[in-house]
């Protein structure tokens, strides 16, 4: 029997799902649902009343695009609205087509509506498809020819073209929670037409959440591990050991070039950032876990040492580097442990991105003033015409004063007296805001009594104010 040919009474009535299916069939292909109220998930977009479930019921259904994470319900869904808008429904795959297969395609979707037929179309992992490929779909997505229902684990915003999303409207799947797993499994378990409900099975609870907490959300992988296991019971009975054989890995959602990749290295900077030590384990276990480059994850260290870290604890990037030789030296599993303590200490390390705003504000003061010449003082002299050029007049070398110090400026004029560099209050950097405020007075000093010097030349006469200093 297949997947559509038990429609309640009252149920629009099947379209053309062109998915036929036997009992050698995947459990996770047996078990789609086979209306919207069997549907599990996804309420926000098809639970009563929710907008996308009112244009499948009304019929006046466009092209979409379904992003979200694997075992979700994205190619469940698009059968379904084929079913419910009484439409020829063509699975394409992106992985195994071009732009001829797409123009032969179209061309029989435009015979179709021609002779009153409506065409739903499915682009599975649609992100796959290079531009000129989602080019070829305009016309016949404009004219109306087919109903464009792409699939996508990826952003939309970064992989479909903006002429193809604005012709779209884009409607997110979240991953399923463990409790719509678990209600899957039990349909499956209990049902004797399409799932394992003659074998007569059981399986606790305890079974059954394991199976839903290693799936991640990903209804085809359930599925397919209680099928697994269920090939493997000598007995009616479902145990954690024949579920621990089935799950020869868990399941992790990631893509080293994908979005989740991003995600998740993101969680970990902001954990380090936000000085949560737990946090910022727990995400770099899913990074380490899911295969991630080693490497890759020590260069994004050493940038969180120096960027949120910084002079408030100079050590840092010293750590990151010594980490990052380690996990060189060592390799895996071993350099590991490098990058949990290093994400320990980052974690608890006193927070400053002052010198990053400094560097914006350089930047930005470069990009938006003139490039002056550097000052003369500041110009080195190795000839005798840069010398009568004024190459080097005025310049004060800083060891030959007994602080180190001169009052000689380094800016060029029209910067003089501008302050990029603004330490905080945390960690060393507290010491450093101390010496700068005294640097900035002595300097003051120093150039108060140097404008005294030069009046008194100027006027030949003593001075007869007080001397700062």
């Amino acid at each position: 029997m297949g997947l559509f040919d038990l429609i309640p009474p009252g149920s629009p009535p099947p379209g053309e799902p062109n998915h036929v299916l036997s009992a050698s069939s995947p459990l996770a292909d047996r078990m789609r649902p086979r209306t919207l109220d069997e549907f599990v998930g996804q309420e926000d977009i098809v639970g009563p009343g929710a907008p996308l479930r009112k244009q499948i019921e009304s019929g006046s259904l466009s092209s979409l695009i379904l992003w979200g994470p694997p075992g979700v319900g994205k190619t469940t869904l698009a059968r379904l609205m084929a079913v419910y808008v009484k439409a020829d429904f063509i699975p394409f795959s992106a992985v195994l087509s071009g732009v001829k297969e797409i123009k032969a395609v179209m061309a029989d979707a435009e015979k179709a509506r021609r002779a009153g037929r409506r065409t739903v179309l499915f682009i599975d992992e649609i992100h796959r498809f290079n531009k000129s490929q989602q080019d070829a779909f305009l016309p016949y997505v404009e004219k109306g020819d087919v109903i464009l229902v792409g699939a996508t684990t990826e952003n939309p915003s970064f992989e479909v073209i903006s002429a193809l999303l604005s012709r779209t409207r884009v409607y997110p799947l979240h991953q399923l929670d463990p409790a719509q797993i678990v209600t899957l499994l039990r349909r499956a378990l209990a049902d004797s037409e399409r799932g394992l409900g003659g074998l007569n099975l059981s399986a606790t609870d305890e079974v059954l959440d394991k199976i839903a907490v290693s799936s991640n959300g990903d209804a085809r992988a359930a599925l397919n591990t209680v099928e697994l296991a269920a090939s493997l019971a000598e007995s009616g009975a479902l145990t954690h050991e024949l579920v621990a054989k089935a799950l020869l890995r868990k399941v992790l959602l990631y893509d080293k070039s994908g979005e989740e990749h991003f995600n998740l290295i993101s969680a970990l900077h902001k954990s380090v950032r936000s000085s949560d030590p737990d946090a910022s384990l727990y995400w770099l276990g899913r990074m380490l876990e899911s295969g991630e480059d080693r490497l890759y994850l020590a260069r994004r260290l050493i940038r969180m040492a120096i960027e949120d870290i910084g002079l408030a604890e100079p050590h840092a990037i010293e750590q990151a580097i010594a980490a990052m030789q380690t996990v060189h030296f060592l390799g895996e599993p071993e350099g590991d442990l490098a990058l949990g303590q290093l994400v320990v200490y980052l974690a608890l390390a006193p927070k400053s991105d002052s010198t990053y705003r400094a560097m914006i504000k350089v930047k930005e003061t470069i990009a938006n003033t003139v490039s002056e010449p550097v000052p003369l003082q500041l110009r080195n002299a190795p000839t005798r015409l840069m010398k009568n050029l004024g190459y080097a007049a005025g310049y004060e070398h800083a060891h030959q004063d007994p602080e180190a110090l001169t009052a000689m400026t380094c800016l060029p004029d029209s910067l003089a007296g501008t302050k990029f560099y603004e330490p905080g209050d945390r960690g060393f950097e507290q010491k450093l805001k101390e010496r700068l405020a005294w640097l900035s007075e002595r300097k003051a000093e120093r150039r108060r009594a140097m404008e005294v010097r030069q009046r008194t030349e100027t006027s030949g006469e003593p001075d007869s104010g007080p001397h700062p200093g």
